[in-house]
């Protein structure tokens, strides 16, 4: 390889994982990356002193140009929009803040956030880029950079988890939560779900789904109870967590993810839009 290629292909899953957390779409940051890299090949590597800052710095303004875009794309989507789901590798759940970062949970937190106010949030929280880079990437001044940081950082605060959850805790909610449906326990169910639990289904217009959230559990367990008991679930890493894949005939049908406060199910995510559905045939690799 020469030198431009080895450069970019040592930072490809951290410029992928930015242009990922930026736009909750794999099939979107793999774009970023193709226009990522048809600039980079034409830079002359000899006027580039810091060369991961440059190509984040390059990344980065693809994915704002994309993320404006896509904003425009999804108000006219069936139904509730929900990000792409990653069938991640080990190492995405050993790295705590990665796998926080990378959560159904914290990416529709993200959703919420103006472009700008995102990906500074995303290079300065999650990838810990100096100020002056960040200001580089986004074409602001330093100064407004850490006013838009501070913004950013106080809407997030206001409405991510509330605790950390481990693993084990996400693992063993999800467990009781498999078993509840498959036996089709109602109450059992209705325990792992907290009162005001919010089920978001996203069919892309191409899968039955519900047209908007379905709030309560009361609501949200009678809707579960309607899986078929044809269907599989088995246990998986999404985006750095437990989750669950419901397979039909072998194929992957839904993958679920869950949002955990206080011991409860808060929010339940189902991606069923098969165009969404690709990446969880095989392991993707991530990296700060």
């Amino acid at each position: 390889m020469d030198l431009a290629t080895e450069v970019f292909v040592a930072h490809r899953n951290l410029l992928f994982t930015v242009a990922y957390e930026m736009l909750g779409s794999a099939a979107d940051a793999e774009d970023v990356l193709q226009d990522t890299w048809l600039r980079w090949a034409g830079v002359d590597l000899g006027t580039v002193r810091d060369q991961r800052a440059y190509l984040v710095r390059i990344a980065t303004r693809q994915a704002l140009k994309r993320l404006r875009t896509l904003g425009r794309r999804r108000e006219s989507y069936v139904g509730p929009w929900l990000p792409e789901p990653l069938l991640t590798a080990p190492d995405v759940a050993e790295d705590v803040e990665l796998a926080d970062s990378v959560s159904m949970a914290m990416l529709l937190v993200l959703e919420t956030l103006a472009p700008t106010e995102r990906a500074v949030f995303v290079l300065r929280e999650v990838f810990d880029l100096d100020y002056d880079e960040i200001a580089e990437a986004v074409g602001k001044s330093q100064a407004a950079v850490r006013q838009i940081a501070h913004r950013a950082r106080a809407h997030v605060a206001a409405r991510r988890p509330r605790d950390v959850v481990s693993p084990n805790a996400t693992r063993a909610a999800l467990q009781a939560f498999q078993q509840a449906v498959e036996t089709g326990d109602l109450q059992r169910l209705l325990d792992i779900l907290a009162p005001d639990v919010v089920l978001l289904t996203d069919g892309g217009g191409l899968k039955q789904a519900a047209s908007a959230p379905v709030v309560g559990a009361g609501k949200v367990a009678h809707v579960l109870s309607r899986i078929t008991p044809a269907a599989s679930l088995q246990p998986a890493h999404v985006n750095g967590h437990p989750a669950l894949v419901v397979r039909l005939d072998g194929d992957i049908d839904t993958v679920i993810t869950v949002r955990i406060d206080e011991g409860l199910i808060t929010g339940l995510y189902a991606v069923r839009n098969p165009e969404k559905l690709s990446r969880m045939e095989r392991e993707t690799t991530m990296s700060r």
